[in-house]
């Protein structure tokens, strides 16, 4: 993917953080659907890509601290491999060209490990989640498999964060081309969308741009009519006149960087007045992020201001009243937007979320409790280089109305009775890719419609 030196040179930056022991490094293995020799498409684990670059299952890699030395443990391909597989790059020269001169059996990678727990050695880990290998690992240690992840070193885990959190040039040009890729998914359904339609019709239409570009899906995508429900995977419905279509949906390129964008579509062509008048609210929430964003402020900070620009909106169409400070810090605000305002994005849509928010997201500081807050993936202070979502939502979900109207909660800032006008209404968002830059922040990816008019004008030619 990179040249081996930027490799080596991230592997040496992890050595002189972690300046002690052995550092473990997983890759993944194949994992089967439903019997062995049929896998679900292989992913190779993002730490290791980044550390290491190999795109290839069933490897280990070794970062020995103490004696500045890497290795990966691996086996070579067999001649039952090549006739099943064909010829391959030998795993000899793939370690050579990320920088890596020690390569060894996956036989010997046991051996290795148990030489390390006689000479009591300390081995760095960060939390794993693929069950196969907790398996193996625990056997390594001696524990219980349940232990594994008791285990992890923290120290690992924020050495790991904050080096990956900074995304360099080359990052940036990756995660880029995988935004653009997610766009042209996006305009392509925007061009498409007919009433009539079924939402696996318009999910096709992504996934097929996202293949036709050498790219996957960077999560399950995300195509509803019923917005209001926020990771809604269902896509049996089917797409009548009048409906708000929500599309979240992301490519993962080769190189395995991540888009994720967040449309949302008036399947008649253009916005009834109620959905414009709402939409264009969410639109200035989406503008206040992109207002403030910049090295030095929290993501907190960013996502309190957005709520306070919500909580304004609301009051201004008589659903919420009183003060907005008051609406925001008491939570009233998350009726309509329940999840936080964005995460980080890179090797991961969600980067890192296997090390956790904590440490990803709050460099460890404390996450709120509150509803709504609690979902805020990320709160702590930007720095330059940091690349992240940016994804206000409005949202009128009936069941949740419905329960805070029954405990009469906040009904001193409620309208109930002009809330539920818009029980029917459903939810919309729209999400885009950020850089913090020195001065303050870049969109990620060629100019994507974002206003009204724009959006009407592109979705006229699925009506020509």
């Amino acid at each position: 993917m990179f040249s081996k030196e930027v490799y080596m040179s991230r592997r040496k930056k992890l050595k002189e953080e972690i300046k002690n022991g052995i550092i473990l490094v997983c890759g993944n293995e194949l994992s089967p659907m439903n019997c062995e020799d049929n896998t679900y498409p292989f992913m190779q684990d993002s730490t290791f890509l980044y550390y290491f670059g190999l795109d290839r299952e069933n490897l280990f890699g070794i970062i020995d601290v103490d004696n500045d030395k890497d290795y990966i443990f691996g086996n070579e391909l067999t001649m039952d491999d090549i006739i099943w597989m064909g010829p391959q790059v030998t795993l000899k020269e793939q370690c050579e060209s990320v920088g890596i001169e020690n390569v060894h059996s996956l036989d010997e990678l046991n051996e290795f490990m148990t030489n390390l727990q006689k000479e009591k050695k300390t081995v760095h880990y960060i939390p794993q989640y693929r069950h196969s290998l907790m398996i193996k690992m625990a056997d390594w240690f001696k524990v219980s498999p349940n232990d594994i992840n008791k285990n992890i070193s923290e120290n690992l885990c924020f050495a790991v964060a904050n080096q990956r959190n900074i995304k360099t040039p080359e990052e940036i040009e990756e995660i880029e081309k995988a935004v653009n890729v997610t766009r042209d998914m996006h305009l392509a359904a925007m061009k498409a969308i007919k009433p009539g339609m079924m939402e696996y019709e318009v999910a096709a239409i992504l996934e097929n741009i996202s293949r036709s570009q050498n790219s996957s899906l960077s999560f399950p995508t995300i195509c509803t009519i019923n917005g209001q429900t926020l990771h809604n995977h269902y896509h049996g419905n089917k797409i009548k006149e009048g409906d708000l279509l929500l599309i979240d949906a992301g490519a993962r390129i080769e190189s395995g960087y991540c888009g994720d964008m967040t449309t949302t579509h008036p399947v008649s062509g253009k916005f009834t007045e109620r959905q414009k008048d709402i939409y264009n609210l969410l639109i200035s929430m989406f503008d206040k992020a992109e207002e403030l964003i910049k090295p030095g402020i929290t993501y907190l900070d960013v996502h309190l201001a957005v709520c306070k620009v919500l909580a304004k909106g609301m009051i201004e169409r008589n659903i919420l009243r009183g003060n907005p400070d008051e609406i925001v810090k008491n939570g009233v605000h998350a009726l309509f937007m329940p999840h936080g305002l964005g995460h980080m994005m890179g090797l991961d849509v969600h980067d890192m979320e296997n090390i956790g928010e904590p440490i990803v997201g709050y460099n460890g500081n404390k996450k709120s409790s509150q509803f709504g807050l609690s979902s805020l993936r990320l709160g702590r202070t930007l720095e330059t280089g940091f690349v992240f979502t940016v994804e206000p939502g409005i949202y009128f979900i009936p069941e949740l109305i419905s329960k805070w109207k029954s405990e009469n909660k906040f009904s001193e800032y409620i309208n109930y009775d002009e809330l539920e006008k818009y029980l029917d209404f459903g939810g919309m968002r729209y999400e885009g890719d950020y850089l913090v830059t020195e001065n303050g922040n870049r969109r990620l990816g060629n100019k994507m419609p974002k206003y009204p008019n724009e959006i009407e004008a592109i979705r006229e030619e699925a009506f020509k």
